[in-house]
This record gives C-alpha cells, sequence and structure tokens, in this order.
C-alpha cells in the first residue's frame, strides 16, 4: 500500500486535483481549469477552423505547461538545465520571435493597394483609436502606465507588435496579453461582423468600389525604403518592428532572390510561428493566468479590439460622405492589422449586400496600413515608457 501511495504521489494525476489556485478567494484545481481552456482552444482550431495556425501551438504549450511535474518551463538550477520550453521561451522574452513574423508578413504582403489609394492610410490609423481609448481605461482601472501601455495594444489586433510592447514593458502580463491578442485575432470573423452591421446601412454596405490603378515595380521597390527612412528617423522605438516588416517587403518586391523571398514567407514563417506560439501558450500556467488582472486584460483587450474596429468603420462613412459615395465604409473595419483576416471578413461582407462586389483589394490598402498604424503605435509607447 506504501508503495501504490508513493506512485500515486509521484504522478501528475495527484498534483491535478489539489486546489492550489486561489481565484475570488475560492481555492481552485488550477491546473485542471487550465487544461480543460486549452482543449477548449483546440476544439476551437480543429473542429472550427478558428485560426488553427495560431491557435493550435498555443493551446498545446498550454497544455503542456499546466501538466505537473512535467517541468517544461522550469528555470535552470545550480547543476540542472531548464527545461525544454523555457529555452524557446527566451526568443519571446527578449524579444527576437515578433520582429521575425514582421520579416515573414512584409515577404508576404503587396502594399499596392495602399500605394494606389494612400487615403486608406488614414483608415489603418483610425482603427488605432482603441489602442489609446483603451490604454486611459486601463489607468483609471488601476494599471501603471507601461502595463496600460501593453494592454491598449491588443487593440491593433496584431499578436507580434502585443507581444513585443509587452515583453519590452510588462513581461508579467505576456501571458494574459498574449493569450488576449491572439484569441481576438483568431475570432476576427465572429467579432467583426455584428460592429460592421450596427454602424453601416445596407445601402452603404453595397457600394461597388472602382479597381486600383496599376501601382509599378519602382514604386512598390521605393515604398519600403522611404517608409523605414521616415519613420524610423521619426520614431527610433518603431526600428525593429519596421525595419523587419519594411526589409521583407523589399526582398520580395525587389525580384532579385525569389528563393529568399519564398524561404521567408513560407518555411521561415511557419517556424518561428510554431516556436512563437508554442512559447506563450507556455506562459499561460495557472499561477500567471488565473488572477483577476488577467479577466481585467481580456475585457479590456475586447474593449480595444471592437472599438478599433468601429473607428475604422466610421472613418470610413466619414470618408464615404467625402467622396460622395466612391467609398464603401466596410473597408474601415480592415484597419485593424489584423492580415489578412479583417480584409476577408470585409470581402465576405460585402458581398452578401453585393454579388459583384469585390472589396478584398480595396480592404487591403487599410489592412497593410493598419500594420504600420500599430508597428507605430508600439513605438509612440515605447518612447514614453520604455
Amino acid at each position: 500500500m506504501e508503495l501504490l501511495i508513493k506512485f500515486w504521489e509521484s504522478t501528475g494525476f495527484s498534483e491535478l486535483i489539489k486546489c492550489n489556485t486561489e481565484l475570488f478567494g475560492v481555492n481552485l484545481p488550477g491546473e485542471l481549469i487550465m487544461i480543460g481552456i486549452a482543449c477548449l482552444f483546440l476544439y476551437l482550431a480543429i473542429k472550427k477552423g478558428y485560426e488553427p495556425y495560431l491557435l493550435i501551438p498555443i493551446a498545446f504549450g498550454m497544455l503542456l505547461v499546466n501538466l505537473p511535474l512535467a517541468g517544461l518551463m522550469s528555470h535552470p538550477e545550480a547543476g540542472q538545465n531548464g527545461g525544454l520550453l523555457y529555452y524557446l521561451y527566451q526568443g519571446t522574452d527578449l524579444g527576437i520571435y515578433p520582429p521575425l513574423i514582421f520579416l515573414c508578413i512584409g515577404a508576404g504582403t503587396d502594399f499596392g493597394p495602399l500605394i494606389a489609394n494612400p487615403r486608406s492610410l488614414l483608415l489603418g490609423a483610425a482603427a488605432q483609436f482603441g489602442i489609446f481609448f483603451t490604454f486611459v481605461g486601463a489607468i483609471l482601472l488601476g494599471f501603471t502606465g507601461p502595463e496600460a501601455a501593453s494592454i491598449g495594444i491588443i487593440g491593433g489586433a496584431d499578436g507580434p507588435t502585443a507581444l513585443y510592447l509587452t515583453s519590452k514593458l510588462a513581461k508579467d502580463l505576456l501571458p494574459s496579453i498574449a493569450i488576449a491578442a491572439y484569441s481576438y485575432m483568431a475570432l476576427v470573423p465572429i467579432i467583426q461582423p455584428p460592429i460592421m452591421k450596427l454602424l453601416t446601412t445596407e445601402k452603404e454596405r453595397a457600394i461597388k468600389m472602382e479597381q486600383l490603378r496599376p501601382v509599378s515595380k519602382t514604386e512598390k521597390i521605393l515604398f519600403p525604403i522611404i517608409v523605414t527612412i521616415i519613420t524610423v528617423l521619426l520614431l527610433p522605438s518603431a526600428g525593429a518592428l519596421i525595419g523587419m516588416l519594411m526589409l521583407g517587403n523589399l526582398i520580395k518586391e525587389s525580384g532579385m532572390v525569389p528563393k529568399l523571398a519564398d524561404t521567408i514567407q513560407n518555411s521561415l514563417m511557419y517556424i518561428v510561428s510554431i516556436l512563437l506560439g508554442l512559447t506563450v501558450g507556455a506562459k499561460a500556467s495557472a499561477e500567471m493566468f488565473l488572477r483577476v488582472e488577467t479577466l481585467k486584460i481580456i475585457v479590456l483587450g475586447l474593449v480595444a479590439f471592437c472599438i478599433g474596429t468601429a473607428a475604422g468603420v466610421i472613418f470610413g462613412k466619414i470618408m464615404c460622405k467625402a467622396t460622395k459615395g466612391k467609398i464603401n465604409p466596410l473597408i474601415g473595419a480592415a484597419g485593424v492589422s489584423a492580415v489578412p483576416m479583417a480584409a476577408r471578413v470585409v470581402q465576405k461582407e460585402g458581398q452578401k449586400y453585393n454579388p459583384a462586389n469585390f472589396l478584398l483589394m480595396h480592404a487591403m490598402g487599410p489592412n497593410v496600413a493598419g500594420v504600420i498604424g500599430s508597428a507605430v503605435a508600439a513605438g509612440v509607447l515605447l518612447m514614453f515608457f520604455s
């Protein structure tokens, strides 16, 4: 019997049922709850198809770190190495993975729609309003300036930017902010359509936009160079994100190294996404995640994302009026930087009301502008709080 008891105590099952996590004054089996949440995310990713490239590694990292006694995130101690996920996490902790993701995004992004219609830059800027609105809200709820900045950036719907900024300003909040940011990115097709319908009329949603002008190769090559010089000189703290984004785009548009461009936007993107997702999920231990602060962050993140979407659509309505009905206000919703998910949602919603409507390329303008906008917003917040 003693042997059986010792064997039971040596297994993770004995730890799994212990109520060792306090929330709202109640002791809960934290690891068991987090495993349930991880399995829910896996269900949403695999069964429902909600951004599986993001949710599967995040959810599995969350699952692994909450399996008791495995020690996959344990710190190195005297004479012993740390856990596997601890070492992989250093790329997130040191702010290495997010700029690499931006490099990959740049190599897979066409800035042509933005160049052809520079006004869409305003829609991308308007959608960043949610960041600063939520920043103020977080301050009022008692978070410090750096913490509020890290929470507010969720409104940009840009996971890598949220991780990069939080790793610089509020590392303790990284698991909560990462889960919130990537969850809302994955739920773009659910969150955005009701807001778009609420703020637009059926007639506005059916507006058919004219085809964009062709953009020359010279314009596409000069764009990343000029944007890098101007943005980094104006806002040096945004250099890592903007620099990597524009480098990836320049490699693509130069046409001189097609194999390198293909490797960056495919193989490297998948590798870094696995490492980033796995390590982000691995920070969501019961001790770190099941806190009142986490619930506040999740609610504030949702508010930030909704307000960012609403601000983009409202500014789209203003531009629609100013151009006498030439701009479909739905494209303003793509001003959040969830590329290309937000643009696809705009395309889908537009075609519901006008089957001949093809808004995807028009929506890509504010969508890629949103990527630039969120990186610039992160640079502004870093400048003030780092």
